[in-house]
């Protein structure tokens, strides 16, 4: 079955449910996944699905369900992962978005103070700046590919900030962010195999070990991630737990790029997809925060989590047995009609616009939200004083993954003001 092969996907309104993979990352591939949910979320909200290549799941497609499951940590954990394939054992890197209470408040708490409104505050001239001159930088008249010139690169700089990372091998942290996402299982077979993946893991902890023997007791007042871990005494020693370390990173590589990446170039698709709604914009810049989190709701950056059922129960008049796999459809909830007036309509100018799942709810709402946010208002700020046009050139490649939404490739001309 060739990825990206459309005709061979099994028609989603037509073919029995028991036939269909919810879990398809062809469908992201071709951006064709909107139906299945659209008749999951009518037909068969909690859904179980007895074979996959990631084995046996239930999905759950509501906005209110989704919640539901996520306040309810002592049914729903987080452990052994948060994705829905499953670790070999002896690989598992526990970080803090894969454990439960009292452990996940304890690690998150050390890392936390990263984006500390303090913190923000600081961060914004920086993001400007370099934002400022990655669009400067941009060759009018030409096709370029905004995903490598823009999205990709200012995330990597932020990401190479957030760690104090060497400077010269920050394209390091995006390569591995790509690698740590691309399991095979998760992209019908296109990405890494286990044995490949675990030759990076091996790569970004051997750097991430040695910068930390090199920062610890240097008493630099520095927020990277790595002295934050240092300086709690709960985390203090977390590189003699390699996996744990290096979990941790994983995740905070990955949330620090893959989501704030994708929204910077999902949201040049979707203004060129509604014209209209970039004019209201150029016409009214108090609408780009209101933009912003239109952006992060319609990209959903990533499309599931998954959790696991700690005992026997009940949910929603179907029986979930201890151990099976309950995977919580973002995307999915942030079509919900019953929730979300219009959800298929990009509108900059929305009523609620926050209240969308992309950052997840309970205690694992995503840590960088306001971050991601700012980096993302920032980049439309400084293109709207600079482009009168940001003009899509032709469709954009989007990765075959069911864990990751987004773009590897998008072909662009700006037209300056």
């Amino acid at each position: 079955m060739a990825a990206g092969d459309k005709g061979h996907l099994a028609d989603p309104q037509t073919t029995p449910l028991s036939e269909l993979d919810v879990s398809d990352p062809r469908r992201f591939e071709l951006d064709c996944w909107q139906p299945l949910f659209e008749r999951l979320r009518r037909e068969s909200p909690v859904h179980f699905q007895a074979e996959s290549p990631a084995g046996a799941f239930w999905s759950i497609t509501r906005f209110e369900d989704i919640v539901a499951v996520e306040k309810d940590t002592e049914t729903f954990s987080s452990e052994p992962t948060i994705a829905i394939i499953d670790p070999p054992d002896e690989r598992r890197a526990p970080s803090f978005i894969t454990m439960d209470q009292p452990q996940h408040d304890i690690q998150r708490r050390a890392v936390q103070p990263v984006v500390a409104p303090k913190n923000l505050l600081e961060f914004e001239a920086l993001i400007r700046k370099r934002t400022g001159e990655a669009l400067d930088s941009l060759p009018e008249g030409e096709t370029f590919d905004w995903v490598e010139l823009v999205s990709r690169n200012l995330t990597t700089q932020m990401l190479a900030t957030l760690f104090d990372f060497p400077w010269d091998l920050r394209e390091k942290l995006s390569e591995w962010s790509d690698a740590i996402t691309s399991d095979e299982r998760m992209t019908a077979g296109t990405g890494l195999s286990r044995e490949e993946r675990l030759l990076v893991i091996q790569e970004f902890l051997g750097i991430f070990t040695q910068l930390w023997h090199e920062r610890k007791g240097d008493d630099q007042e520095s927020f990277d991630l790595i002295r934050l871990l240092q300086r709690d005494p709960n985390t203090a020693n977390m590189v003699d737990d390699p996996l744990n370390y290096a979990g941790n990173l994983m995740l905070l590589i990955v949330g620090g790029n893959d989501t704030t990446r994708n929204s910077m170039s999902g949201g040049v698709l979707f203004l060129n997809e509604y014209p209209e709604q970039f004019e209201k914009v150029r016409s009214d810049r108090r609408l780009i925060p209101s933009m912003v989190s239109e952006i992060i709701r319609f990209q959903t950056p990533l499309p599931h989590m998954r959790r696991t059922v700690t005992r026997d129960t009940q949910f929603k008049g179907h029986t979930m047995k201890k151990g099976d796999k309950v995977v919580l459809w973002y995307c999915s909830a942030n079509r919900d009609a019953t929730v979300i007036t219009n959800p298929d309509t990009f509108l900059v100018d929305r009523d609620s616009v926050r209240n969308h799942a992309s950052f997840g709810f309970g205690i694992h709402r995503c840590m960088g939200n306001r971050l991601a946010e700012m980096q993302l208002r920032i980049v439309w700020e400084e293109a709207l004083d600079r482009f009168k046009h940001i003009t899509l050139m032709g469709p954009p490649t989007r990765i075959c993954n069911n864990f990751v939404r987004g773009y590897s490739h998008m072909p662009v001309q700006v037209t300056r003001i």
